[in-house]
């Protein structure tokens, strides 16, 4: 059924080459993950079907990755069937609108807020006075849960929220008084079954019909064994309602699955606001960009919205305007704040043939944008897409815990039997008469001491984590190395043009040794006009500076780490390093003391030659950002070796790194021998690698963690572990903190989900524990794990719960 409505649907699912010519390789957004369980169960479901050769699924960014046999499966099949187990499905080409997903957790939030007035109301009915303060303990639990909601519905409405929190406690308050009065003692049973039918069967149906979809594909995940321990105590309940022996606790067999059930919709209700707030840090961004431009057609100006506009519009972008659209300026001059897009606290002067960014500010000037890119291409939606990007690696951690839960839910099925046999045929051995009850409550307990998602959520949490809190300081963890590996890094290598430096040198001397120094910088900007290098920029900027003209180029090759080639007339022109052109034969002999003087002085010095002849040469010169001192600084603090790595001269290089602090350099290195010289200091241990350009690329990906700087190409932010959206170098080390807070908080959560449950499980085994202790103990090692997560930030939270059901007017009419 779901496949065929599939089938009629556009596709949901993007297209991605496969390993083997003969396979295909799709890609879908996986809505409903709660844990690494919840991977398990796609995994294996796909994993089972014909013609399917590997399933990968990233529970942080929820993401299937399928390879299969076109000739055999069918991606509208596949994806139909995660539909029929209860997830969703999505493009994930395209990001989810913010009030979607705030649909979504009003939605859980509902549900919440009614699984937690069956849990009152079914508490006061089981309390035995009897024993003592202990007998209302399970009270604490849906005290905390009440508190719960009341912060959700306080943002709705203050009144609600009181009203509904007066009400719940006046319900609890006299349903306590009929027990104690002893009203209730025939009719506790029944009321709580009633409970707990209306929960299992109603307000929690959609975990029942993902219980039976794993179970009928023969997959024991967390749906399977919940829905088996809530059918457990309804048995036990039911048997006590049948047997009617005194002292049997019926009311408490059916208090358990109603208990249990609730804190499940609690832990689903949990994961999906800290998931969601945490991915919103960087979709906020979607906020920046306008919905409509002002274009400029036949001189005509109207107003269009973004989708209607295409590449090579003109975009009129006045005075105190938000940019719409990424492009580059066509008249006009003005200075642009994008400090909400990159960080960049200063606004930035543009003028004719700069780049401009959609969601910067536009300042006191007008300007006439030419659209380079828009939609999927803009530089917001790659960096959102970036957050979302499922190619994120699993840290070994997290491969380690993936493979305990693999056989978890199979070996508590076969604890909670051993103990229901055990105590049933022990107690007829031994007394001659089986023990029920105490039978139920060992398998019974086993069953929900055994709870997985504290050990499903106890990683993914920490990840989650992590990657909102460093979307807050414009820093984007794209893999599980970003937080894994980079705390262990002794070694970082920073390229210098651009990363170290602000990547904006200047011009400061022109010598020619043939002909004008405009004609010399006029055939530099020509050959370096299409290279993408700052240097060659510079160079252009200087030709316009001269009043010169370049001529056309008829062919253009650049040569990475050395220089360019064009072709200008009838020969070739070359522009590039002194060793560049020394190399292709060209006599320097008589410039190499200039060029010294100039490389002595911390110049960059480019050479120009044409017909085997040296025309001249051009001296630039680059500064430090300001931060970089700083952050050298920061960085040597932590015991971090520092290394320079540039294609750039020796004297400059050194320069440089002198005033950075750093402590060692190598330069006029190639692109291929950066990645060699990466590859020698992973010898001796963990090696990050800082750059911007395309020749950083093959050292970006030869280093443990790659860490581009967001200004930089898209060849080295493809290639990077970690991006710098901010394109400070202040945030190196608040990436490596963050790194190591969060593998921190992943050790913990993992340690105090398996203590929990380690020795939980043997305990409740005993018969000793009663069900209800169970479900407190299996609430608090739950709890426990999110506020571990959330510690040191409880804004990310409380906030995030205060805020559910603040969705835009335009969406509110839609929540069902």
């Amino acid at each position: 059924m779901a496949s065929a409505m599939l089938d009629l649907e556009p596709p949901l699912w993007s297209e991605e080459p496969a390993s083997r010519p003969d396979r295909a390789r799709i890609r879908a957004r996986i809505g409903g993950l709660h844990c690494s369980l919840c991977t398990g169960t796609i995994e294996k479901a796909l994993g089972s079907q014909r013609g399917v050769d590997h399933v990968a699924v990233s529970l942080t960014h929820e993401q299937a990755l399928v390879e299969y046999d076109p000739a055999v499966a069918r991606p509208a099949a596949l994806l139909g069937i995660l539909r029929d187990i209860g997830y969703t499905i999505s493009d994930p080409r395209k990001v989810r609108p913010y009030e979607e997903e705030e649909q979504d957790l009003v939605r859980e939030s509902r549900r919440f807020v009614v699984a937690v007035s069956l849990s009152v109301a079914s508490i006061p009915i089981i309390a035995d006075p009897t024993l003592g303060w202990i007998g209302y303990l399970p009270a604490l639990v849906c005290i905390s849960l009440g508190a719960m909601v009341f912060l959700v519905l306080k943002k709705t409405s203050l009144v609600a929220a009181v009203a509904s929190t007066a009400g719940l406690t006046a319900l609890a308050l006299g349903l306590l008084y009929l027990n104690l009065q002893g009203y209730l003692t025939r009719s506790a049973p029944w009321l709580v079954a009633a409970l707990a039918v209306i929960l299992v069967f109603g307000v929690g149906r959609h975990i029942l019909h993902m219980a039976f979809q794993a179970l009928r594909r023969g997959i024991l995940n967390q749906h399977a064994l919940l829905e088996i321990g809530a059918f457990a105590g309804m048995a036990g309940g039911v048997i006590g309602l049948v047997l009617d022996q005194p002292g049997y606790p019926t009311a408490p067999f059916f208090a358990v699955t109603v208990m249990v059930v609730t804190y499940h919709i609690f832990s689903e209700w949990l994961s999906l606001i800290v998931k969601t707030r945490s991915s919103q840090a960087v979709k906020r961004l979607l906020d920046l960009q306008p919905e409509t431009a002002r274009v400029v057609r036949d001189g005509l100006e109207q107003n269009l919205p973004l989708e209607a506009v295409t590449v090579g519009d003109l975009v009129r972008i006045r005075p105190g305007e938000r940019v719409p659209v990424d492009g580059t300026v066509a008249s006009g001059r003005s200075a642009v704040d994008q400090a909400l897009v990159t960080g960049e606290p200063i606004p930035v002067e543009r003028t004719e043939g700069d780049a401009v960014i959609g969601g910067s500010i536009n300042g006191t000037g007008t300007l006439l944008v030419r659209m380079t890119a828009v939609g999927a291409g803009s530089f917001l939606q790659k960096v959102i897409r970036e957050v979302e990007d499922a190619r994120a690696l699993k840290p070994g951690l997290l491969h380690l815990v993936d493979r305990v839960l693999q056989v978890y839910t199979p070996a508590v099925l076969m604890v909670a039997a051993l103990a229901f046999t055990g105590w049933l045929t022990g107690t007829w051995l031994l007394g001659g008469e089986a023990d029920i009850a105490r039978a139920v409550f060992a398998g019974l307990s086993v069953l929900v001491m055994g709870y997985p998602c504290a050990v499903g959520i106890s990683a993914p949490l920490s990840i989650v984590r992590g990657a909102g809190e460093a979307a807050g300081h414009g820093i984007l963890m794209r893999t599980g190395e970003a937080f894994q590996g980079y705390r262990l890094v002794d070694t970082i290598v920073l390229d210098k043009t651009g990363t170290l430096t602000q990547g904006r040198p200047v011009v400061r001397e022109v010598e020619a040794f043939a002909g004008t120094e405009a004609e010399l910088v006029a055939l530099a900007a020509a050959a370096e006009a299409s290279s993408e290098h700052p240097l060659a920029q510079a160079v252009v900027k200087a030709a316009f500076g001269h009043g010169a003209v370049p001529p056309e180029v008829d062919a253009f090759e650049a040569i990475p780490g050395k220089g360019v080639v064009a072709r200008i007339g009838d020969g070739d022109v070359l522009v590039g390093s002194p060793a560049f052109l020394s190399g292709e034969g060209i006599d320097l002999s008589f410039a190499r003391l200039r060029i010294g003087a100039l490389e002595e002085a911390g110049r960059t010095v480019i050479v120009v030659g044409r017909g085997g002849r040296l025309l001249g040469l051009l001296a630039l010169d680059d500064r430090l950002r300001a931060d970089a001192v700083q952050a050298i600084a920061a960085l040597r603090k932590e015991s971090l070796r520092t290394v320079l790595l540039t294609g750039d001269n020796e004297r400059a290089a050194r320069r440089i790194a002198a005033e950075a602090g750093i402590d060692e350099v190598h330069a006029g290195v190639l692109p291929d021998g950066k990645a060699e010289i990466v590859r020698g200091f992973q010898v001796l241990g963990k090696v990050a690698m800082v750059g911007d350009g395309i020749n950083d690329a093959p050292a970006l990906m030869q280093a443990n963690v790659g860490i581009a700087m967001g200004g930089g190409t898209e060849i080295a932010i493809e290639a990077a572990d970690i991006i710098i959206l901010s394109n400070r170098l202040a945030a190196l080390p608040v990436a490596r903190r963050i790194s190591r807070r969060s593998y921190a908080k992943m050790l913990q959560n993992v340690w105090l989900a398996f203590a929990f449950n380690g020795i939980g499980i043997p305990v409740a085994a005993t018969g000793l524990v009663n069900p209800i202790w169970a479900m407190v103990a299996m609430a608090v090692s739950v709890t426990a794990i999110f506020l571990n997560s959330l510690w040191g930030q409880p804004g990310l939270f409380l906030g995030a719960i205060m805020n559910v059901g603040h969705v835009p007017e335009a969406s509110r009419s839609n929540l069902t």
